[in-house]
C-alpha cells in the first residue's frame, strides 16, 4: 500500500522529513554502498575492455555473439569464485576461466607474499624463474614484463613462454597478490590484456572485502536491536513469574519456558533472515508474558492472510516494533488498550502493521527522537528497522509511520514475496545515488 492509499484511508497528509543524522555504523554503510557503485562501474569498464580484446583477437570467422556468449560466460563464472577472496580454492577454480578468456598460455595467481596459489596451463615449472619479478612488482606496485630469454631457461626444445606479464592485484589501495599471464612474444594487445585482466581480479577481490563490511556490519546492526530489547521486560518478566510461582505453578512454569523460547531465538547467532511464521511465534511468546503482566489492560488482535506466512524479512524486523507499542504506546496509557497485527497479501508484497491505540505522539517529536537517537538511544528500533529494510529491499520499502497524541501508533511495513528459502542477497543491494534524502527515512504522519 503506497502512501496515496493511506492518505485516501486514513485522512492523514504524508510529508517525507529529511533523513537524521546517521551513527558512524550508518554513515559506514552509505560510504560502502558508494565504494560499491563506483566498484560496479570499474567491473563493467574491465568486461568492455577484455570483451574489445577479446574480439580483436578472434579469427574473422569468428561472431561477435559467440564472442560475447563465451566471454560473458568465463567472465560469470571467474567472478562468482573470486567474490569468496583470494583463497587458494577461489584461485584454482577462478585460474582456468581467465586462460580461456585471454587465450593464452597460463594464468597464475599469488597472494601478497608471492606465494603460488594456483596456476593452470603450460609452463608451470617456470614460476622460480619468475620469483623475483613477483616481488618487485609486489614491493613496487608495478606490472613486469618478463621475456624468456633474460631467465636463464633450459627448456629442451621451444619454450612454451615467450613472455611473462606480472600485473599486482590491487584491493583498496594495497597489493593484495599478482596475476601471471603467460603468453608468445609480447605485444601492446596482450599487455593490454594482462592489465585489463587484473583489473577484473582486482575488483572482484574489492567486492569481496566490502561483502563481508556489510555482513559484519548487518551483524551489528541485530545486535544493536538486542541490545534494544529492553532489561526492563526481562526483569519484570522474571519477577511476574517468580510472583505466580506462589500461586499458580503451572501458569509460572508455561511462562519461563515461553521466556526461553523467546531470549533463544532473539539472541540467536546463525541468519540474517527469518519467516514472518517465526517471527510472529516468538512475538506471541513477548506477547504471552506480557499479557500476564498487564492482564486485561493489554488486548492483542492478530490478524494474518496464510498466504504470507512464509514471506522471508529481516531477522527481529517485528519485535522491536511491538515491544515499543507496549512500552511506548500501551503501558502510559490509563487502563491501557488494544494491539493489532496485521499481515495482508497484496500482490506481489505482503503489508504487515503494528499498531497500537496508546497515547500516540506528536509526529515532530518523534521526528527530532528519530534524529539523535544514535546519541539518546530513543527510538533506536524504529531507526534501525527502517535502515535495515532500506538496504535489503530498496528505499521504496522505507518504513511508514502513523502517529498523532492520544491517538496511538501504526507502523507499516511492505515486504517483497519471495518463494520459501529464498534470502535476498547482500551482493545485490545499490541503491541509486539519485535518490533524493527525503526518500531515505520513514515517512511519519500525524
Amino acid at each position: 500500500m503506497g502512501t496515496d492509499a493511506l492518505d485516501q484511508r486514513s485522512g492523514a497528509s504524508f510529508r517525507p522529513l529529511p533523513f537524521p543524522p546517521r551513527s558512524a555504523d550508518y554513515a559506514h554503510v552509505a560510504e560502502l554502498l558508494t565504494e560499491r557503485a563506483a566498484l560496479g562501474v570499474i567491473a563493467t569498464l574491465a568486461v568492455l575492455g577484455l570483451f574489445v580484446m577479446l574480439c580483436r583477437a578472434r579469427r574473422v570467422s569468428t561472431t561477435v555473439e559467440d564472442a560475447v556468449m563465451d566471454m560473458l560466460h568465463r567472465m560469470s563464472k571467474a567472478s562468482s569464485d573470486l567474490r569468496e577472496g583470494l583463497t587458494e580454492e577461489a584461485a584454482n577454480r577462478a585460474t582456468p576461466h581467465l586462460r580461456e578468456m585471454l587465450r593464452c598460455v597460463a594464468v597464475g595467481i599469488t597472494d601478497h607474499d608471492g606465494t603460488l596459489l594456483s596456476w593452470d596451463g603450460g609452463a608451470n615449472d617456470h614460476y622460480e624463474f619468475l620469483r623475483q619479478s613477483i616481488e618487485r612488482a609486489i614491493t613496487n606496485c608495478c606490472k613486469e614484463l618478463v621475456e624468456h630469454r633474460s631467465i636463464g631457461c633450459e627448456f629442451p626444445g621451444p619454450c612454451p613462454m615467450h613472455s611473462a606479464m606480472i600485473v599486482p592485484l590491487v584491493v583498496e589501495g594495497d597489493v593484495a597478490g599478482t596475476i601471471i599471464v603467460v603468453s608468445g612474444v609480447p605485444n601492446k594487445r596482450q599487455i593490454r590484456m594482462a592489465e585489463e585482466s587484473a583489473r577484473f581480479v582486482s575488483t572482484q577481490l574489492e567486492l569481496a572485502v566490502l561483502q563481508r563490511s556489510r555482513q559484519q556490519l548487518a551483524q551489528a546492526e541485530v545486535k544493536a536491536l538486542r541490545a534494544q530489547i529492553s532489561p526492563h521486560f526481562i526483569y519484570n518478566a522474571l519477577n511476574t513469574i517468580s510472583s505466580l510461582i506462589r500461586t499458580d505453578q503451572e501458569h509460572a512454569r508455561e511462562l519461563l519456558l515461553d521466556f526461553a523460547e523467546f531470549t533463544r531465538y532473539s539472541f540467536r547467532t546463525d541468519g540474517f533472515f527469518t519467516t514472518l511464521s517465526d517471527e510472529l511465534t516468538n512475538i506471541d511468546r513477548y506477547l504471552t508474558i506480557e499479557q500476564a503482566r498487564y492482564g486485561q489492560r493489554l488486548s492483542v488482535r492478530l490478524k494474518v492472510a496464510p498466504e504470507v506466512l512464509q514471506v522471508v524479512l529481516p531477522f527481529l524486523v517485528l519485535q522491536p516494533l511491538v515491544e515499543n507499542a507496549v512500552r511506548h504506546g500501551l503501558a502510559k496509557k490509563p487502563g491501557g488498550g488494544i494491539l493489532t497485527i496485521t499481515a495482508e497479501d497484496h500482490g506481489a508484497e505482503a503489508l504487515i502493521s503494528v499498531e497500537d491505540t496508546g497515547v500516540g505522539m506528536d509526529p515532530d517529536r518523534l521526528f527530532d527522537d528519530l534524529k539523535d537517537a544514535h546519541t539518546t538511544g530513543a527510538h533506536v528500533g524504529i531507526g534501525n528497522i527502517n535502515d535495515r529494510m532500506r538496504s535489503v529491499f530498496g528505499e521504496e520499502y522505507a518504513l511508514v509511520v502513523e502517529t498523532a497524541p492520544d491517538a496511538g501508533m501504526k507502523v507499516i511495513i511492505k515486504v517483497p514475496k519471495f518463494s520459501r528459502g529464498v534470502r535476498p542477497s547482500l551482493s545485490l543491494v545499490q541503491p541509486s545515488a539519485d535518490v533524493p534524502n527525503t526518500a531515505e527515512q520513514p515517512v511519519i504522519s500525524g
